[in-house]
């Protein structure tokens, strides 16, 4: 098994909507923000090969959405999807399976774009992959509640099912592929997927948005984006126990500073032990 990480830019993000009922003399210590409260973010996905498989998790936000929209959001960075691909000696065609934690924009967006300038027909990125979802989360994302509504776009997600390029995976076994298995959270949205990877010797886990960043460790820390923040409390804390107990990488897919971190026991719960590159392992 080999991994890479696949950088596809940046984003900002409003720092209170980040971390919800924590005020900013705290949040901000970890995540500063800018004039106008808006706080930096990866969009941080991981390339994952075995075999014949070269998986990728999530792909960022694209950019096909129009100058409205991106200007939201602030794109930046040196970083692409088909830039950090091309660092790794792959190309869109290469990727056999694109496994998506969920399917909010920041995470699928890149896995679609339009086939040509004029701006009317949508394309899968990936044409040679299968793109896995399951089927709870897919009914939640195309029959999206009013609070997730701008976060699930259609133009991000059938594209998907009609190119008959979509997978479902079955929850319940929460098997994918040899050293590759997840479970599901449903606190941000329902039956988000986190990866737990066995690599040289380690579990790896992918938080995606269970654990967006290290300033998110702190249980009261989270994200008012959450549908269901009380159960993101008592999912984040079990996850991150275990961690703790297990002594799990844990792969950041948002922080913008720290690719990945360990954690630890405390007197005041668990911490944030150790932060270094995936490429340090």
């Amino acid at each position: 098994m080999n991994l890479q990480v696949i950088n596809t830019g940046f984003f900002k993000l409003d720092g209170g909507a980040m971390f919800g009922v924590v005020p900013k003399s705290l949040w901000s210590r970890t995540n500063p923000s800018d004039e106008n409260n808006l706080c930096t973010w990866a969009m941080r996905s991981l390339l994952v090969s075995v075999g014949d498989r070269v998986v990728l998790i999530d792909n960022g936000i694209g950019d096909k959405q129009d100058a409205k929209f991106f200007s939201h959001y602030y794109l930046h960075g040196d970083d692409s999807l088909k830039s950090s691909l091309h660092k790794a000696g792959l190309d869109f065609a290469d990727i056999t399976d694109n496994f998506l934690t969920h399917l909010h924009f920041d995470h699928c967006g890149g896995g679609v774009k339009y086939k040509n300038d004029s701006g009317n027909d949508l394309v899968t990125v990936f044409q040679n992959a299968k793109y896995w979802s399951n089927k709870d989360h897919w009914d939640w994302a195309t029959e999206p509640n009013a609070r997730e509504k701008a976060s699930f776009l259609k133009e991000n997600i059938l594209p998907m099912q009609q190119s008959g390029q979509l997978e479902f995976l079955d929850i319940e076994s929460g098997n994918f592929i040899e050293g590759f298995d997840f479970f599901t959270v449903d606190g941000h949205t329902d039956k988000q997927m986190i990866p737990k990877i066995n690599y040289k010797g380690r579990t790896i886990v992918f938080a995606a948005d269970l654990l967006p960043s290290v300033g998110h460790i702190p249980l009261p820390y989270v994200m008012g984006y959450d549908t269901r923040p009380l159960l993101t409390l008592d999912e984040k804390q079990k996850f991150l126990i275990e961690a703790a107990e297990k002594e799990y990488i844990i792969f950041l897919e948002h922080d913008a500073v720290n690719e990945c971190c360990t954690v630890k026991m405390t007197d005041k719960g668990v911490r944030l032990d150790q932060t270094f590159r995936l490429d340090e392992i």
